[in-house]
């Protein structure tokens, strides 16, 4: 950040009186500029024994298979941004949200939490940002494809979930995520 969005003059950066954090600050109108993480919301859709993927259309990851998500807007819920994503990358609807997977990453400045969903019907597409969605089984997952660990992580927990048929919230730590993949997020 260059300059204030509130009067167009230079901004520096420097710890506010009375915060413990650098912080943009106008020197003109003394706006402080916070910077916040960036929320990412979307959906496990779920069709019997099936869970719907996509493969992404667009950097970063492009060419590899993910759960519908984005980045919430402002205005709407978790679980409003969640279905939307949902809509927007898959054409799918979903209904029955359940919060189920939190990760932190603090390094990239984002929070991801995904839903368990329910399909409400088979009537799914590519929307604009993916190239195919398809359902799979469990044995099916193109586990080697998966664009992020986040989604990896998740349809791991599910499965394994499934199985007992119990599935609490997870809140998993980025380290976890990291021993877990032992490749860089």
């Amino acid at each position: 950040m260059k300059f204030c969005s509130q009067c167009g003059s230079p901004v520096t950066q420097r710890v506010p009186a009375g915060d413990n954090r650098p912080r943009y600050v106008c020197g003109h109108c003394h706006t402080i500029h916070y910077q916040n993480p960036r929320i990412v919301a979307g959906c496990l859709p779920v069709w019997g024994e099936q869970v719907l993927l996509c493969r992404r259309a667009i950097e970063p990851r492009r060419g590899y298979w993910t759960l519908p998500a984005g980045f919430m807007e402002n205005g709407e819920t978790l679980e409003q941004a969640a279905a939307r994503e949902t809509e927007e990358e898959a054409c799918a609807r979903v209904r029955d949200l359940n919060l189920y997977t939190l990760f932190d990453l603090p390094h990239i400045n984002q929070v991801y939490l995904f839903f368990r969903a329910e399909l409400v019907d088979l009537d799914f597409a590519a929307g604009e940002e993916s190239l195919e969605v398809q359902l799979f089984d469990e044995n099916e997952i193109p586990w080697s494809a998966l664009a992020f660990p986040t989604v990896a992580r998740t349809l791991e927990c599910f499965f394994a979930d499934r199985r007992e048929h119990v599935y609490p919230v997870r809140n998993e730590p980025l380290e976890a995520l990291r021993a877990h993949f032992r490749k860089p997020l």
